[in-house]
């Protein structure tokens, strides 16, 4: 089956065709280089640059793919969690060209594909443990196929991206900031005392990362000397001369990249030690933040101490991308699911109904008979 995926869930926008979970083609518009002029997501300007740009995606993506759009037998674009507006600009555009072609429509939901994208280069086994790390969320699933997932625990405040990226901020890095956090840290020397593990040690598998930023904040606080400097209009990073603190800065971004990793690896761990997961065959990880340079090793050791399969998407897989929201489509429709073309896009915040198959109610829609 033919699936025409649409990411609008934030800031990038992606739209890309897979058949038989093969990527035939992909075209993603950043506005990380936008949003970096005001230290983070403006979702106005990100809703106006959807609008912009996603109907010249769409004719580049067939003109480079050679695919008609009478071909398209399934569309599918993210419904929710995410930006309201940035939502609308995509589910209106699937609708329109559903309506038009009158093929079958289906709303995804935004977390569940990130899951799910690593399907696209190795077939998952399942029930697997999920861990979800992005900017916007922090989630740990039980999964049990396309359209079942479970949730064990979730970040109650700041997710771990969300951490990575304002603790950046204080920093004086770039938005996104995690990236450069990771790459300062590659340099430096992890100190364990200097950031804490907040939320550890409870009788939940939930997440919390507002200590450690407030944490960071006063450390940078007492350490002003650290702060890295951006120029937005030439888009120069530029570190402190001083060799010494220079190094420390690395050595910050190092120790506060371990506590972040340490609080993941730990919930992944308690959660693999439930009697209600013992029969777990995999361990997946997704999310932007699961190219994490740190992460990913550190997730697959557990994995692997475990005797369990490790999944996680390559990392141009692991930001939203249209990608995963027109593999994990794909795999609904073969089971017979889709939406009618009242359904609504659910932004972040707001409560998903417990009937996840009732079209038109926020849910995943019907099943055919």
């Amino acid at each position: 089956m033919l699936c025409l995926g649409i990411e609008t869930s934030c800031d990038d926008t992606s739209l890309a065709l897979v058949a038989d979970a093969e990527i035939l083609g992909q075209e993603t518009w950043s506005q990380n280089e936008l949003h970096a002029l005001f230290g983070g997501v403006v979702p106005e300007l990100a809703s106006r640059e959807h609008a912009k740009n996603i109907g010249g995606l769409f004719d580049r993506l067939l003109e480079r793919t050679g695919v008609r759009a009478e071909d398209i037998e399934l569309v599918c674009p993210a419904r929710g969690p995410g930006l309201l507006g940035s939502l609308l600009v995509g589910v209106a555009f699937a609708k329109a060209f559903a309506l038009g072609r009158s093929v079958r429509f289906i709303g995804i939901n935004h977390l569940h594909a990130h899951v799910f994208a690593a399907g696209l280069k190795n077939k998952l086994t399942l029930p697997a443990l999920a861990l979800l790390v992005s900017g916007g969320h922090t989630l740990l699933y039980r999964v049990e196929g396309p359209d079942e997932f479970a949730v064990l625990g979730k970040s109650f405040d700041d997710a771990a991206g969300e951490a990575f990226d304002k603790a950046g901020k204080m920093l004086g890095l770039p938005y996104p900031a995690g990236r450069h956090i990771d790459r300062l840290a590659q340099d430096g020397v992890e100190e364990a005392r200097l950031f804490p593990r907040p939320h550890t040690g409870k009788d939940n598998l939930d997440f919390s990362f507002s200590g450690l930023k407030t944490a960071m904040w006063l450390h940078v606080s007492r350490h002003p000397e650290l702060k890295a400097s951006f120029d937005v209009q030439s888009g120069e990073l530029s570190l402190p001369r001083d060799r010494q603190t220079r190094q420390s800065l690395a050595d910050t971004c190092a120790s506060y990249r371990q506590a972040v990793v340490d609080c993941l690896c730990l919930r992944v761990e308690e959660a693999l030690n439930g009697r209600e997961n013992a029969d777990v065959q995999s361990l997946i990880l997704a999310g932007g933040v699961a190219a994490n340079s740190l992460l990913r090793p550190s997730v697959g050791k557990i994995a692997a101490k475990r005797g369990l399969e490790f999944n996680v998407p390559p990392p141009e897989l692991c930001a939203d991308n249209g990608a995963m929201i027109a593999y994990l489509g794909s795999l609904l429709a073969d089971m017979g699911y889709e939406h009618d073309l009242d359904m609504r896009a659910v932004p972040r915040g707001t409560p998903v109904p417990q009937d996840m198959f009732r079209s038109g109610q926020g849910g995943l829609g019907s099943k055919r008979v």
